[in-house]
């Protein structure tokens, strides 16, 4: 097969992306295994933060300390959602 200049074969894809709604702490595990399987995740968070903003901060700071251990990046997008993304993929944050 042909390899791109990113050097992966001409078909195959080199990340996905996926939207999630962050429902309980449980989901948490799952995320992980998504960002570690290469998936950008666009994470819903209004539905932990209805039900219990307590937990909804345990849950960002785990997932903020697992990203950041993997060398991957999360970021905000507005008040409701948050993006996570692998190794090899940067959040551009503009100008402050």
């Amino acid at each position: 097969m042909l390899k791109s200049k990113e050097g992966t074969e001409k078909g195959e894809v080199g990340f996905y992306l996926k939207a999630l709604s962050l429902k309980s702490l449980e989901d948490v595990e799952s995320i992980k295994e998504d960002v570690s399987n290469r998936f950008i995740v666009i994470l819903r968070i209004t539905p932990l933060a209805n039900k219990d903003v307590g937990q909804l901060k345990e849950a960002v700071e785990e997932l903020y300390q697992f990203i950041t251990a993997i060398g991957g990046d999360i970021a905000r997008l507005g008040e409701e959602r948050i993006v996570l993304t692998p190794p090899g993929v940067k959040i551009w944050r503009g100008l402050v």
